[in-house]
């Protein structure tokens, strides 16, 4: 079978590279786009990451497509309906980084608390004092975690660590897991209203979007902090930077924006390349936060340690493998959804 590689890193050419024995494989370092999807009309199994696009107006010209092997958790960026009309398998990798996220969590969680940022440029640059640079501790904070699959469960874990009082809310709640680790469940209106910091761990989808807007910044206390490593679209960014400016929000950490790509390619609003899932306003309101003092952006970077990343290229991997011999692992579209997935 014709596979093909995108958004190909130098370390996955020696994971993927028994493919070559039996199908022909390549690795390519650009994006699936639409200016280029075209090229490779004769793939059967493509495999993308980040910042490739594969709306129906992709995969359309991707004719011969049978299987998507995303090198992700999430594939929201994915067109699953057409998928599923079309009979193209989805292929996911379903847990690579849980302690890796959260990690990062407070990494960014950190940050703030600390104003490292602001600290290590006033060391660099001077004034040599802490004076104006005054954190606040962990310990004894609220901590509003929202979703407790793999990753939310991971930073309550860390978060007891540093003896903070652990609240939680899911769709559905594990009331074994919330004993285990020390925890209570509360509907997501309490949760915000109780929280000192909230962090978000659940999927994108069409209820989760605009998860956090005016009204749920109502509810939250006045200098909460907010952290997002989850997906962009969760929040409104609009409603977030009105609650930083008025103080409602006190800082955010954010690993996600809700339109990476074009950021990432700045190239392309000269273009003024803009389609129903990019929205000029959405990409200011982005640029905003990016520049904005109380904010900690990061880019999409979570995910990035060298064991995550090799446990993603090695479960995509097998996700090719298993599918070319007719054992299909790992679906979330073609065989049902992976009863796995966090």
């Amino acid at each position: 079978m014709k596979v093909i590689v995108f958004e190909a890193e130098s370390y996955e050419e020696p994971i993927f590279s028994p493919l070559r024995r039996t199908h022909e494989l390549r690795l390519i370092s650009e994006p699936l786009r639409a200016i280029n999807a075209a090229e490779y009309a004769d793939a059967e199994i493509i495999s993308t990451f980040l910042y490739s696009e594969l709306s129906r107006s992709v995969l359309e010209k991707l004719p011969a497509v049978k299987l998507i092997a995303t090198r992700s958790t999430g594939f929201d960026h994915i067109d699953t309906a057409y998928c599923t009309q079309r009979a193209i398998t989805v292929s996911n990798v379903p847990s690579y980084g849980a302690n890796t996220v959260a990690e990062h969590v407070f990494a960014l969680l950190l940050a703030i608390s600390h104003r490292l940022l602001e600290a290590v440029e006033r060391a660099r640059t001077g004034p040599y004092t802490p004076k104006g640079l005054q954190g606040f501790d962990l310990e004894g904070k609220v901590l509003g975690v929202v979703g407790t699959g793999s990753i939310g469960r991971n930073v309550i874990r860390i978060g007891r660590g540093f003896g903070m009082t652990i609240i939680a809310c899911d769709l559905k709640p594990d009331h074994e897991l919330a004993r285990k680790l020390g925890f209570r469940y509360e509907p997501l209106p309490e949760l915000l209203a109780a929280a000192d910091v909230v962090t978000l761990h659940v999927p994108a989808t069409p209820a989760t979007r605009n998860l956090l807007s005016d009204n749920e910044f109502a509810r939250m206390k006045t200098g909460v902090v907010l952290i997002n490593t989850a997906r962009g679209t969760l929040i409104n960014v609009r409603a977030l930077i009105t609650a930083l400016r008025a103080g409602k929000v006190a800082a955010a950490g954010l690993d996600v924006l809700p339109d990476e790509p074009v950021i990432r390619e700045e190239a392309e609003l000269i273009c003024a390349r803009f389609d129903d899932q990019v929205h000029l306003i959405n990409v200011v309101a982005d640029h905003v936060l990016l520049r904005m003092p109380n904010v900690v952006v990061t880019p999409h970077s979570a995910f990035n340690t060298r064991e995550a990343v090799q446990r993603i290229a090695e479960t995509t991997m097998s996700n090719i493998t298993a599918f070319t011999e007719g054992r299909p692992q790992n679906t979330a579209i073609g065989n049902g959804v992976n009863p796995n997935r966090p």
